[in-house]
């Protein structure tokens, strides 16, 4: 583990690689799973707010599942997220584009309608962040699905976090970010 202020980072971020293939995996991890994309408490406020302004980029399905179930659920395992299609399906926040599919949060972030980019565990992946009261520990979320994301990134020399560096820096800032490349590049 790399300890960078209240972080501790499995080295598999570090050492494995990893970049997002659209054009080969369809973004199947909107759609796959056992529930929504994972959500802290503050996400389920900004959801509430926002959906109104995208509710018209949503499927019909999508839409019917916020409606009957809210902007976020509970799952079985009693942590919060968004809520899913046909109670395990897709997100209820996805949107299809020419047989990819696509979040309508960050669609309409890049359009300007809202200010929030999408929920940070979406963000992250393949980071998954398990919180402790004093550290957060990051680890890298090994899921079938993605094997398309680790050949390409193994191609390009992409390590998991150098992929995710914007989306750790939202999430830790960039001192952070700075001190964890400092980390590893004095820990080759």
């Amino acid at each position: 583990m790399i300890e960078v202020q209240n972080t501790l980072i499995h080295e598999d971020v570090i050492s494995e690689s990893f970049v997002c293939n659209l054009n080969k995996c369809k973004g199947i991890c909107c759609v796959e799973g056992d529930s929504g994309a994972p959500l802290d408490v503050a996400e389920t406020a900004i959801l509430a707010e926002i959906y109104p302004k995208i509710k018209h980029m949503l499927a019909p399905k999508g839409i019917a599942a916020i409606e009957q179930y809210g902007t976020s659920v509970v799952d079985a395992d009693g942590d919060l997220t968004t809520p899913c299609v046909d109670g395990n399906k897709e997100c209820a926040y996805v949107t299809f584009e020419n047989g990819i599919t696509k979040c309508a949060i960050e669609k309409a972030h890049e359009q300007g309608i809202v200010d929030w980019q999408k929920p940070i565990s979406c963000h992250l992946y393949p980071i998954r962040i398990t919180q402790y009261p004093e550290f957060d520990v990051l680890n890298y979320d090994r899921w079938h699905i993605c094997s398309d994301a680790c050949t390409f990134g193994r191609e390009l020399k992409v390590p998991v976090y150098t992929f995710l560096k914007g989306p750790l820096i939202r999430k830790y800032g960039e001192e952070w970010y700075r001190e964890l490349e400092n980390s590893v590049s004095s820990n080759p």
